[in-house]
């Protein structure tokens, strides 16, 4: 499938980032459903019962589809975005809404001349940690960066930073690996 958002994105993400993004813009409510789609991605990691609902292939869409929207409603999601998840699980798509959010967070960086970067930690960067990692972004020509972080205990230490299609993995796990590797092949 080829480009069809002007942003490089393609596939399912693109076509339900493009169409939140117009509907924002047109309702002039641009800025509010991208802290809005931003405050979701964070809800959903930080929450694992919300994350395993929506990970199950065996939730029922249609009882799920009104206690999510009653639980957006009271965390104090606008309008938008609770149709928006309404329509991806109408859509059968509950299971993609993680991946949509992130499609949405990328075609907004697009848009505003961003590159997104997504940063794994064993532990929360700090605000030094983050200033030094934007530094070295803008040293390697990645002017204007937008950190997607995340935590993951499992990689042990380091990182994980991807950008578009490059990946630096920089994670003990991924170390110790290698080395296990090695060591099997010295053998």
């Amino acid at each position: 499938m080829g480009e069809i958002t002007g942003t490089g994105e393609t596939g399912l993400s693109a076509r339900y980032a493009a169409a939140l993004y117009a509907l924002a813009f047109e309702k002039n409510a641009l800025n509010e459903v991208v802290e809005q789609m931003e405050a979701l991605g964070r809800l959903i990691a930080e929450s694992p019962a919300l994350a395993a609902l929506l990970a199950n292939p065996l939730t029922n869409s249609k009882t799920a589809a009104p206690a999510l929207n009653e639980a957006l409603n009271a965390q104090g999601f606008g309008v938008l975005v609770r149709n928006f998840v309404q329509v991806a699980v109408a859509n059968r798509r509950l299971r993609d809404l993680p991946a949509l959010i992130a499609g949405f967070a990328a075609y907004v960086a697009r848009k505003r001349g961003e590159v997104v970067a997504d940063v794994t930690t064993a532990t929360p960067l700090t605000d030094l940690q983050r200033a030094q990692l934007h530094a070295r972004l803008a040293e390697a020509g990645y002017g204007s960066v937008r950190l997607t972080e995340r935590t993951d205990p499992a990689i042990l230490g380091g990182m994980v930073l991807k950008i578009g299609s490059k990946l630096f993995d920089t994670s003990l796990k991924s170390r110790l690996n290698r080395l296990n590797f090695s060591l099997k092949g010295a053998a």
